[in-house]
């Protein structure tokens, strides 16, 4: 692992930490029936905590994988599930604000991001 490595693993733990504070301070200092945006707020930034937090685990698990050894993709990878793992989650705590989420359509977007990624990740 290279330092370079070090230091963006460290930048997306610090931008999660961030964004997980911030979080439990729109929680803990709001209502989320007071007004319509705060609910929908709130959901993209329990997404955003849980993209970040994603991000630096899915390329250790790539680094693992490959026998600890970094290769050019990785990093653009992580970034792109992590960005997935966010837009599902702020997709489900919306739908799940506004009583609307069910599991078919649950399973209908996870199923759906994960042919995505399945096509995008393929390897030529």
């Amino acid at each position: 692992m290279e330092p370079r490595d070090r230091l963006a693993n460290c930048f997306f733990i610090g931008a999660a930490l961030i964004a997980w504070l911030a979080v439990a301070q729109l929680v803990t200092t709001t209502y989320p029936h007071g007004s319509a945006s705060t609910g929908l707020v709130g959901a993209a930034m329990i997404g955003l905590g849980c993209g970040l937090t994603a991000v630096p685990l899915f390329w250790l698990m790539a680094y693992a994988s490959h026998r600890r050894i970094a290769l050019l993709g990785d990093w653009g990878r992580a970034i792109r599930r992590g960005a997935w793992v966010a837009a599902v989650v702020t997709l489900f705590v919306a739908l799940r604000i506004q009583a609307v989420l069910s599991l078919p359509i649950a399973v209908f977007v996870v199923v759906l991001v994960l042919m995505a990624e399945i096509t995008l990740s393929m390897e030529r």
